[in-house]
């Protein structure tokens, strides 16, 4: 059987095609007149969907088993599933995409954060050059430091923070020997 999916041809067989009585690919290899399913010029049945999450699909109908790539969201094999009315693997994806939720809402998003001293002129050179991934978050004035000429210069102290990602399952960082120093004098103050 040939499929023209979103301009993409699959080669599979009736049997596989069949797999779901429910289905609407079943009902497609049925000849079933209620289901009028227009043929390109090749004969191919001609499906108006995304070809690309078609494939997990047909793949499951071959051989029992939910395969998606990485780069491929479950939402859209599940929207495909839902299309082709496949009830097994809508179960199946669902189950996945809710594993996959589960998991990331388990690992605590933890942040780290740096105080940057610098004076007033140094302020808008140091936030806009800031690596990505570091964020903004707060300007603490720590007053004047000294005059230059006839102007007091003000010191800030600006805080910044950036999302750590880590693995549930990875090891977890021991902090350096440097940091546990300024820890220890932190916590003395």
């Amino acid at each position: 059987v040939r499929l023209n999916v979103g301009g993409t041809y699959f080669l599979t067989t009736r049997q596989t095609l069949c797999r779901d009585p429910k289905s609407f690919l079943y009902r497609l290899c049925q000849a079933d007149p209620d289901l009028d399913s227009d043929k390109d010029e090749t004969g191919a049945y001609l499906i108006d969907r995304d070809p690309t999450y078609f494939g997990p699909v047909l793949n499951y109908l071959r051989h029992g088993k939910l395969v998606i790539n990485k780069d491929l969201a479950e939402e859209g094999v599940l929207e495909e599933a839902e299309f082709y009315n496949i009830t097994s693997l809508i179960k199946l994806v669902k189950d996945k995409i809710r594993e996959r939720d589960s998991k990331t809402s388990q690992v605590p998003l933890k942040h780290v954060y740096r105080v940057l001293q610098c004076q007033e002129e140094e302020l808008t050179q140091m936030v806009s050059t800031m690596s990505d991934g570091w964020k903004f978050e707060q300007l603490v004035s720590i007053g004047s430091s000294y005059n230059y000429g006839s102007e007091d210069q003000a010191e800030f102290l600006c805080v910044v923070s950036k999302e750590l990602h880590n693995s549930p399952h990875g090891p977890a960082s021991e902090p350096s020997e440097k940091a546990k120093i300024l820890q220890e004098r932190g916590s003395r103050m």
